[in-house]
């Protein structure tokens, strides 16, 4: 999207990361400011019952459903690079949407888009084969669920392929590389939490359709989706700043899906 396509912008956070007593993420807080949320689905984070308890926040409030699905790995929480075999992920894939669309639909709606974690999100940005597996799951689900990523991604080619919507998105809150891509986790300042400078960028994205680049160049972003994470410091301040910031840049915030 750019800021000629059309005045509107969805605003979504992975919610949900808690596990058993271990809680990140102020889901109920967050459930008022976004517009979609990225469910855990257990493998990265996640469990049935918080499962059960965010699906039901996000049906009350209108917040679009969708499942952030993950490498199985709770103990890196799905950030660290791993080797699944193609049917292996798909499969696994298709079990985790499964298990969320059961949540969703016992409390009056349904999961509308799925959406790769960390170490997969990144991996199928440039690995064709995991990214055809995770598209594979998606369509195991017989759902036709969109496939949230970054703009011009292995995932979306593959999405494509499997007859699936592709949706792109930006993140307002991580550092750009000159290409496109988000700079690791593991880099000095890969991730911003400067209030005034998220959401400067937020709307640079959303209506002009640009990020600065950590090199200081301008980066052509198209998105319909701006991510927050809401394991940041401070994701609830900074999530409402952010929908704030839109707003008063004329922008109207709404799912996607």
């Amino acid at each position: 999207m750019t800021g000629n396509d059309t005045a509107t912008i969805d605003l979504n956070a992975d919610l949900g990361e808690g596990f058993g007593r271990w809680h990140l993420t102020d889901d109920e807080a967050l459930l008022d400011i976004v517009t979609s949320a990225n469910v855990a689905c257990g493998f990265h984070a996640g469990d049935p019952p918080t499962m059960r308890r965010v699906c039901e926040l996000a049906a009350r409030r209108g917040v679009a459903i969708g499942a952030h699905v993950a490498y199985r790995d709770l103990a890196g929480f799905g950030r660290r690079a791993m080797d699944v075999p193609p049917a292996e992920l798909a499969a696994e894939t298709a079990y985790q949407i499964g298990a969320l669309e059961t949540f969703a639909r016992a409390a009056g709606t349904r999961v509308r888009y799925v959406k790769p974690h960390g170490a997969l999100y990144n991996r199928t940005v440039h690995d064709e084969e995991q990214a055809e597996a995770v598209a594979e799951g998606v369509a195991l689900t017989g759902l036709g669920l969109p496939l949230l990523g970054l703009p011009g991604s292995r995932l979306h080619r593959a999405a494509r392929r499997a007859g699936l919507p592709a949706v792109s998105e930006a993140f307002a809150d991580r550092a750009y590389t000159a290409a496109g891509t988000l700079v690791p986790r593991r880099a000095e300042g890969a991730v911003l939490t400067d209030a005034d400078q998220v959401v400067a960028r937020s709307v640079g994205i959303a209506r002009d359709g640009q990020v600065t680049a950590r090199d200081g160049g301008t980066v052509r972003v198209r998105a319909r989706s701006l991510c927050v994470h809401g394991d940041t410091a401070g994701a609830r301040d900074l999530a409402a700043r952010v929908r704030e910031g839109l707003r008063a840049a004329g922008l109207r915030l709404e799912p996607f899906a």
